[in-house]
């Protein structure tokens, strides 16, 4: 008896399962007074009131904002310029994978917020609160929240890349900025973020360079040419930049780069 219910329970699981399953809808629906299942429809359906179209649209909208929401953070904010000169940075030292790549991403996005707070205020008191309180259209709220970013972004791009993308899209001397599109300043503040990013960078690179040159010269003239240089630098390494307060310098230098234009 006992072997019989080891068996039940260990080879005849899933038939058990299957059993469950298939009777337990017949179940529920023999019951129908006593258990109420919850039904959801989504379907199209034929209206004469334009606002419900208006309304389906904005919310199709909203979705689609969402969805590439991680491409606009990346984008249209300091995020590229932070986690690019993170990345010298830790190339630099020679610390291979540390810190770890969700740690720099997590500091890039936390001073992104920070950085951005004034940007995103103005944007949620011009624009969407004011639409939420049906003070303003839906159109007029796009654009209140867009001009705070451009703004941004005109900070941060120098003229030769705006020219350059205004060549490429056939816009000859735009009188203001108004005059510029969108999709023509966000690549034109990307490149602007990546060179001076690289700039940040070659800065960074200097100090331990230096650093490994002394080490290999002087491996070097001790014969030790089989030991790495890097093996021997990078403590050095690594005490240069606590003695200096590295992250101290390196994270407010960053954030006064964006408030000084650059």
């Amino acid at each position: 008896m006992i072997r019989g219910y080891r068996n039940f329970g260990h080879i005849h699981l899933p038939f058990i399962i299957m059993v469950v399953a298939v009777f337990a809808p017949i179940f529920f629906t023999a019951n129908a007074h006593a258990v109420t299942v919850p039904n959801l429809n989504i379907g199209i359906e034929n209206t004469d009131n334009p606002e419900k179209v208006a309304t389906a649209l904005e919310i199709v909208l909203v979705l689609t904002v969402l969805s590439v929401a991680p491409a606009i953070l990346l984008m249209m904010t300091s995020f590229t310029r932070l986690i690019v000169v993170f990345g010298f940075l830790r190339q630099a030292i020679g610390t291979q994978q540390m810190p770890p790549n969700q740690v720099l991403i997590g500091l890039a996005l936390f001073l992104t917020f920070f950085i951005m707070q004034p940007v995103w205020q103005k944007a949620n008191s011009q624009g969407i609160q004011p639409y939420l309180n049906e003070e303003i259209s839906f159109k007029e709220a796009l654009h209140n929240v867009e001009m705070p970013l451009r703004d941004f972004m005109f900070r941060q791009t120098r003229q030769t890349d705006v020219a350059l993308f205004c060549r490429m899209a056939h816009i000859e001397n735009p009188k203001d900025k108004d005059a510029i599109p969108t999709l023509v300043l966000i690549p034109s503040f990307m490149i602007s973020e990546l060179k001076t990013a690289f700039e940040i960078g070659f800065i960074l690179y200097i100090p331990f360079l230096i650093i490994d040159m002394v080490v290999s010269s002087v491996l070097l003239s001790m014969g030790m040419m089989m030991l790495p240089p890097i093996l021997i630098s990078l403590p050095f390494k690594l005490l240069l930049f606590v003695l200096v307060d590295g992250w101290n310098i390196l994270t407010g230098s960053l954030v006064k780069s964006f408030f000084t234009g650059g």
